[in-house]
């Protein structure tokens, strides 16, 4: 028989659930939805179960508001926290959020003491940095979700410009998830042709700054709440990744102890995702441009970490 996997999702709200719809879907393993707030992961949870005779599903998906069901889980994603309404930066979250993640892991690590936790919560690398000091797991088993997101969204802006599929788009987006955030133009090809043989720099500019924003401006539209869809279809990537060991080179947020120049701070890398998390970061040669821009974006992470009480 195959190994079964136990996945827990912390945070039943929109991120949350529709992580847990994907992850089912794929049936990368049995799922547990937690939350604070009574019968929201119940029910959502049995509503995602009673649709795996119609989708041809057979992963287990519990709802519950202990802890305890959450034991002995392989991955751990966290997506708790409050989201960003118009006119807030990731940033704003800061204060509530650090409190929240830092509960959070310091009551889930200690059950699931061979996890791999992903953090999803804003602002992400800040929060990557409170999982990892509250869990004291190694650097890792501790990633964030950040550069898939801010990459699907590079590709999504570019494929729509040039008029191609997505899935001739490769491209990585580094740094920071917030406005410092760095798309990548020399590592950015459509099926291996370079990007300026399709659009003009002015043009990439434009794609870029879009990108930065990517997150505001679904958040604008939707004004009670922010992007759910691709956050979490991104965050389930890594997920499987990690699940079936495909060793993908993907961009997320890792502890950095030198690499690019930049220490102590967790910031968005090319790494090499596979079985046990975090198994190589990548450097890669950037332009000095992009590694000064890479730099500047993880001095502004720090900033905010040398800011948490802890």
């Amino acid at each position: 028989m195959p190994v079964k996997y136990k996945i827990t999702i912390v945070g039943a709200g929109n991120v949350g659930a529709t992580a847990a719809h994907w992850a089912a879907s794929k049936e990368l393993g049995d799922i547990v939805l937690l939350d604070i707030v009574e019968g929201i992961p119940q029910g959502k949870a049995l509503d995602l179960l009673e649709a795996g005779p119609v989708e041809g599903f057979d992963a287990h998906v519990k709802g519950t508001n202990d802890y305890a069901d959450t034991a002995n889980s392989d991955i751990i994603v966290v997506t708790a926290g409050i989201a960003r309404k118009p006119g807030m930066s990731r940033d704003d979250l800061e204060a509530t959020n650090c409190k929240i993640v830092r509960s959070v892991v310091e009551q889930a690590a200690p059950l699931s003491p061979n996890a791999i936790l992903i953090v999803v919560s804003n602002p992400l690398d800040v929060m990557a940095y409170v999982a990892w000091k509250a869990s004291g797991f190694p650097k890792n088993r501790v990633i964030g979700m950040a550069g898939v997101l801010d990459t699907a969204r590079y590709c999504t802006f570019i494929a729509q410009e040039i008029g191609v599929s997505v899935e001739n788009i490769q491209a990585l987006v580094l740094g920071g998830h917030g406005d410092s955030m760095v798309p990548v133009p020399s590592c950015t090809t459509i099926s291996g042709i370079p990007v300026s043989e399709f659009i003009s720099q002015d043009k990439l500019d434009t794609i870029i700054e879009r990108t930065r924003k990517g997150g505001a401006e679904i958040v604008n539209y939707l004004k009670t709440g922010s992007a759910y869809y691709a956050p979490s279809s991104s965050v389930i990537q890594m997920v499987e990744a990690i699940l079936k060991d495909r060793k993908r080179i993907l961009p997320c947020s890792a502890w950095l102890e030198g690499e690019y120049g930049i220490s102590d701070v967790f910031c968005g890398v090319p790494v090499l995702l596979g079985a046990n998390g975090i198994e190589r970061v990548l450097e890669i040669k950037l332009t000095d441009d992009e590694k000064a821009a890479l730099q500047k974006s993880a001095a502004s992470v720090r900033k905010s970490i040398d800011n948490l009480p802890f």
